[in-house]
């Protein structure tokens, strides 16, 4: 200590001894002041901390919808390419519209010998193959023929 006071210009022997009272004293004010800066150093590291568990937090969550959003957009490229592959493998428009034509045709030739009061009045026809009989033609909404 006297090597530290002599290279700071302080001559050893100049300073005065404190009496008890001024001692106690100052000692106190050191105290409190030491006592001040760990709280204070001690509310900048938990601060830290919980700024660190809320960063780390945040960005999990930011992961995980990422990786849900990523998921989702991957089973829908899939969905797409199945239904890509439906589109592909469907018929052209024209040959749809020639089969229907082809059933219209079909169900009026087949509904003209039905006579007119065996039908209900708001009655639509629907034609579909019998599962039971090939060839034959399985007619829903008629009333049963007297």
């Amino acid at each position: 200590m006297r090597a530290k006071m002599r290279l700071m210009g302080f001559n050893a022997e100049a300073v005065k001894p404190l009496n008890e009272e001024a001692a106690a004293e100052l000692g106190a004010e050191l105290l409190g002041e030491a006592t001040v800066f760990v709280v204070t150093c001690s509310c900048l590291v938990l601060e830290y901390w919980r700024h660190q568990a809320y960063q780390s937090r945040k960005e999990g969550e930011q992961r995980a919808a990422w990786v849900t959003m990523r998921d989702e957009v991957d089973r829908l490229a899939l969905a797409l390419e199945a239904l890509q592959a439906q589109v592909q493998a469907a018929p052209p428009r024209g040959a749809l519209e020639e089969l229907q034509a082809q059933m219209q045709e079909i169900s009026s030739s087949e509904y003209s010998e039905i006579p007119p009061y065996f039908l209900p009045l708001n009655w639509t026809p629907s034609v579909h193959p019998s599962p039971s009989r090939k060839g034959f033609l399985q007619w829903d909404h008629l009333p049963p023929q007297p």
